[in-house]
């Protein structure tokens, strides 16, 4: 995972607003501290929203922030020509790598063991002796290292990996505060109709957003730190709301809008981890069915650790025609957001789709990216609206995509 430059001054320049006032580059950069290192061992958006959305077949060529990579390796179900992920984030760079390695070498039962279920004393030795010889040198080190608390990162995978990193905090001390006021979040998993569940949601969940500490911790930015919200995208979340009034939306929609037999982030939520049982849902590329394809496919899959403009610069006019890029514009101030644009329209083939998501609703790039690039993209609309609401995350106010016209 070679780089030039640390991550930190890296995940720094993302963020961090110059031209903000002292105090809001001071928690700019108390975020950018904590998004060093592992933030999401399960990336959180829908990767069957995106594929429907962005239509991947045989000819496309994707770029896309890796985050989890679970994203990634789902779109090779999609049967892509390339993937190239990027992230600023070496722990991201490292799990990524780790997966793929899973994938290469393990069978199911050990797969499933070792990224599904990740919590078993075995995987240890599944690591040693059958993925540690098979990591470059740079993922054996990052995994074989220590976290701040000093434990080994690599025993994530023996005590539940999706506890840790900055998400899995977050959730965690979610599940303290509703245990505070006698409410066991895993109890909505037991219901087996959408009733039951929204029964259970109106009961149970809902009232804990009126309360008073609840509201006071939610209009604290840094308290959001854990959901990979920086101070920059706050705001835009709120949307002029309380954002106690804004999380009670999102986590009404986890919890109510779709099934839980098919929504593995509800399971994530409100059981911190993926179901044990035979058909509990998982991403496509754990699914069973999907793990031979998905482990013939790995070779078109590239891993980058660098910024997604940079990649852009170095890639050839109509280099690519999928682009993916998260919620990472809501960091981005007008100057980023123009060069980055600019870079997809010249690495644009034609019929390029490109999707992201954002904290609040509208799409952000009408009157921030000038309109002699923006006028040659075409906003699909219904298309958009149809992501959002199938987007079964459900964390992200608006699912856009912009669709290269001509």
């Amino acid at each position: 995972m070679p780089n030039a430059r640390p991550a930190s001054d890296l995940i720094e320049g993302a963020v961090v607003r110059s031209e903000s006032s002292r105090a809001s580059r001071l928690l700019d950069k108390a975020f950018a501290l904590a998004f060093k290192g592992l933030v999401y061992a399960q990336i959180w958006e829908d990767p069957v929203a995106d594929m429907a959305a962005l239509q991947i077949g045989p000819e496309s060529r994707v770029l896309t922030i890796a985050s989890g990579s679970c994203n990634a390796l789902s779109y090779l179900t999609a049967d892509p020509a390339a993937i190239t992920c990027v992230d600023l984030n070496t722990a991201h760079i490292a799990l990524g790598r780790l997966k793929i390695a899973a994938i290469e070498n393990l069978d199911y039962a050990d797969l499933r063991s070792f990224i599904a279920e990740a919590d078993k004393p075995e995987n240890a030795a599944i690591y040693r002796e059958k993925l540690a010889p098979h990591l470059d040198e740079a993922t054996r080190r990052y995994w074989e290292g220590r976290d701040l608390a000093g434990r080994q990162r690599i025993r994530g995978f023996t005590r539940g990996i999706y506890k840790r990193g900055l998400l899995g905090h977050f959730i965690g001390a979610a599940h303290v505060l509703a245990k505070l006021y006698k409410i066991d979040p895993s109890e909505i998993l037991g219901a087996e109709t959408l009733e039951e569940q929204r029964r259970v949601f109106d009961e149970r969940f809902a009232p804990i957003f009126e309360r008073k500490l609840v509201r006071w911790l939610a209009d604290q930015p840094a308290s959001l730190f854990g959901l990979g919200i920086p101070p920059a995208q706050y705001d835009a979340l709120a949307g002029g709301h309380r954002m106690a009034d804004v999380l009670r939306a999102r986590l009404e929609k986890l919890a109510c809008h779709f099934p839980l037999g098919d929504n593995y982030f509800a399971w994530q939520a409100f059981g911190r981890g993926y179901g044990r049982q035979a058909k509990a849902p998982l991403p496509p590329y754990l699914q069973e069915a999907n793990v031979p394809m998905v482990r013939e496919r790995l070779g078109r899959l590239t891993l980058r650790h660098a910024n997604f403009t940079q990649v852009l610069s170095e890639s050839a006019d109509a280099s690519f025609d999928r682009y993916i890029l998260l919620d990472a514009q809501d960091w981005m101030s007008d100057a980023q957001l123009t060069e980055l644009w600019s870079e997809i329209t010249r690495t644009a083939r034609s019929g390029s789709r490109v999707l992201f998501r954002t904290a609040a609703e509208p799409t952000l790039l009408p009157g921030r990216v000038p309109e002699e690039i923006l006028s040659r993209w075409d906003y699909r609309e219904d298309e958009s609206r149809a992501a959002t609401e199938g987007d079964r995350s459900s964390i992200y106010g608006g699912v856009h995509l912009y669709v290269l016209k001509g």
